[in-house]
């Protein structure tokens, strides 16, 4: 991932905000995001910090937390937040900010070490409590925020690998998809999945649920809408829950990440039919 692809994603958010009215506030978010984003990425590019030249083994990314590095650019982050975020999650970066290195070291840990949650366990979990030993959803969430790009720079630095089957989490990092994406291939389009954490995009089935591993044909479905006619929302119908696909090769211009974000109608549209979306975007939607 060069720096010229976190370009392409504020450039599409800041493009989206005037074609997906709907979604601007978000969006406008959002590009403060991958703008720290962006420039953590960048330093970790140009800083000799003890990194391997490639990571040679599946599932070993996660492995890698260099904590030296990371924690002195918390801080700002969490700056950014306060001053851009939503009232709630500006919120819960200053009740971070207050707990000082010891407690972003706590959070940060637990979340890059641990099981990835559930859509719900991020977003739609009850108020922090007091006295409760392991980090808040909120804190998580904003832990993800921050550690996304350096788990897409640790992936970027991965030797090259020869993938078997078609795994429903990320063969890199273990965590779940965040978007499909269809791209032209042959006669018809090829489906990937990406990663929530790290980006990677690895190959996946066509017709098969990566929540539940559902295959049959008509427990599977997909909807659009007209006015986002390149998004669509994949169901199961098993275990009811979807997940949002691009479709290049209606809009090659897009950029799946960014355009999942905007797709908010679809997602309105899947949780009033009674379906949970199998991964947050960082938005919370």
């Amino acid at each position: 991932m060069t720096r010229s692809q976190w370009d392409r994603r504020i450039s599409r958010a800041t493009e989206l905000t005037s074609t997906c009215p709907f979604a601007a506030e978000g969006l406008h978010f959002y590009t403060h995001i991958a703008t720290f984003q962006r420039n953590l990425y960048t330093g970790l590019s140009q800083a000799s910090v003890n990194f391997p030249s490639a990571i040679p083994s599946a599932g070993s990314l996660r492995n890698e937390l260099n904590l030296p590095f990371l924690l002195p650019k918390f801080p700002e982050f969490l700056s950014a937040i306060q001053q851009f975020a939503p009232a709630q999650l500006g919120q819960s970066a200053d009740r971070l900010a207050q707990r000082g290195s010891s407690g972003w070291q706590r959070a940060l840990g637990e979340f890059w070490y641990g099981e990835m949650e559930s859509p719900a366990g991020l977003v739609h979990a009850e108020e922090d409590r007091a006295g409760d030993s392991s980090a808040a959803p909120s804190e998580r969430w904003l832990a993800w925020i921050f550690l996304q790009p350096y788990a897409e720079y640790l992936a970027d630095q991965r030797a090259p690998m020869t993938l078997h089957g078609t795994p429903s989490t990320c063969p890199l990092c273990g965590a779940r998809p965040i978007v499909g994406v269809l791209r032209s291939k042959g006669d018809g389009a090829e489906k990937s999945l990406v990663c929530m954490l790290c980006s990677h995009e690895w190959v996946f089935r066509r017709i098969y649920c990566p929540a539940c591993g559902e295959e049959r044909e008509p427990q599977m479905a997909f909807y659009s809408a007209p006015e986002i006619a390149h998004v669509r929302v994949d169901v199961c119908d098993t275990c009811h829950t979807y997940l949002k696909s691009i479709d290049l090769t209606k809009t090659g211009l897009a950029v799946p990440v960014v355009d999942e974000l905007a797709a908010i109608p679809l997602d309105l549209w899947a949780r009033q039919h009674g379906y949970e979306k199998l991964q947050i975007n960082l938005l919370g939607t």
